[in-house]
């Protein structure tokens, strides 16, 4: 597929959007003849025109996944070999920036847009040829390129074929189409087990090594927290807390299974003494302690004394209920800063030096202007950021707020190694950037609102 051939796709599967909504508009969609029913020809129509969107859904998915394919390729010859690993990680970090702020998603989601692309359009053309026709759909692709990872070509040709080609030795019974995606990936994943040509010992000893724990902040003051962990030691962990939690069960006891495990991992993981005492509300207000760390939190006054119900905003979360404030600034932050605000807008007033290195004020000041790392769609928490001078020190620049951000240590590399560059910030406003393209993106600005001021 060329160019020319990837615009005619986008307009034919346009054309199809259009024509199928008007049909469903007139009535006239694929299932609405035959029927005696006006009614039942309606409902019909529009069943098949849900199961046509979803066919042309994959349809545009596969040319989404060629062109992101096609930019990677023709961006990589355009920026030439490159002269040293690092030059090369720079290239690589640069064309997963642009692709992930032209599309407005994380660069995470990006990067894996780019590596699933690759292995399709490399790897894969049985299962790109099924994306293209629409007999399956974008998740289907997405498992077939999880479960061939770190495959060699003939073991992934092999799962590949064994789903996708009626004419395979052995094939799966059923077109992998027709299940839905959990239940795809429960058996492509057991086939891939069974006919994997590396050992199960020597795979789970190198995925062993990617264990984490992974934080997502959450709405109404809440937020995942995930671990990767060996399976036993998972199964362990979910079975020991199911245990602790049931025999906390009992008449007097209001929490629900699900609260009471979740209570007691916390307990456990904060140091607490276990014991699990009773909640307000639903709240966790004691037994699980506070958590011990250094912690930037800006609260109202008014809120802190309890005369207003406004929210605090938590670094690195957003933000929080007053009562939880009130705890951590009670019994809980070891570090708690409080934080003059701008009484007309609520945005934090600047403390500014003019030598090169920031003091310990100034670096709280920048986490609390952009509360994380000002790269479009990056959302790696304020503490973990370095401080960096937009202007350089050595080119003029000064060590004031406004020539200063704090990106995370992935787009400090960025900046240095690629054409990407930080635009001029404000007080109250983080740095924009602009790519090697010449586009220009805007970082996420903080909603500073006024405080609210009790009714009399």
């Amino acid at each position: 597929m060329d160019s020319r051939a990837a615009v005619a796709t986008a307009e034919a599967l346009s054309v199809s959007f259009a024509e199928l909504a008007s049909a469903l508009r007139d009535g006239t969609g694929s299932g609405c003849s035959g029927e005696a029913d006006p009614m039942r020809r309606v409902a019909d129509g529009f069943l098949d025109g849900l199961a046509e969107i979803s066919r042309l859904d994959a349809k545009s998915a596969a040319l989404k996944a060629w062109l992101a394919a096609v930019y990677a390729d023709t961006a990589g010859a355009l920026a030439g070999p490159a002269t040293s690993p690092e030059d090369n990680t720079g290239q690589e970090m640069a064309v997963v920036a642009e692709v992930a702020c032209a599309l407005t998603v994380s660069e995470r989601a990006a990067g894996g847009l780019l590596a699933e692309a690759h292995a399709l359009t490399t790897a894969l053309p049985l299962t790109l040829s099924a994306l293209q026709a629409g007999t399956i759909s974008w998740q289907h692709a997405r498992i077939m390129v999880d479960e061939t990872l770190n495959l060699d070509r003939p073991a992934a040709a092999a799962l590949e074929a064994h789903f996708l080609d009626p004419h395979a030795v052995n094939p799966a019974r059923g077109f992998a189409g027709g299940l839905i995606p959990g239940r795809f990936r429960h058996k492509a994943r057991t086939w891939r087990e069974r006919h994997h040509p590396v050992s199960i010992e020597k795979r789970h000893t190198r995925s062993a090594a990617d264990r984490r724990v992974e934080y997502a902040p959450d709405r109404d003051g809440m937020a995942w927290l995930s671990a990767y962990l060996p399976a036993d030691q998972a199964a362990g962990i979910w079975n020991r807390a199911t245990s602790a939690a049931r025999a906390l069960q009992g008449p007097a006891e209001d929490r629900n299974l699900s609260q009471l495990r979740a209570d007691t991992v916390a307990t456990w993981l904060l140091g607490g003494t276990g014991d699990q005492a009773d909640t307000d509300g639903g709240r966790v207000d004691a037994g699980v302690p506070s958590p011990r760390a250094q912690v930037l939190i800006t609260v109202p006054v008014l809120s802190l004394l309890g005369v207003t119900d406004e929210p605090a905003m938590l670094d690195g979360y957003g933000p929080i209920p007053p009562s939880m404030a009130r705890r951590l600034v009670a019994d809980g932050a070891e570090s708690f800063h409080r934080v003059l605000i701008d009484p007309r807008d609520g945005a934090p007033l600047e403390i500014g030096r003019t030598s090169y290195r920031l003091t310990k004020a100034q670096r709280q000041w920048l986490r609390l202007r952009d509360g994380k790392c000002p790269f479009p769609g990056c959302s790696n928490h304020s503490l973990d950021n370095e401080a960096d001078h937009i202007l350089a020190w050595a080119h003029g620049g000064t060590t004031g707020i406004s020539n200063l951000g704090q990106p995370c240590h992935k787009h400090h590399r960025l900046r240095h190694t690629s054409g990407w560059t930080p635009k001029a910030a404000t007080l109250n406003e983080p740095p924009g950037w602009t790519s090697p393209t010449g586009r220009h993106y805007q970082s996420e600005h903080p909603d500073w609102e006024p405080p609210h001021w009790p009714l009399q």
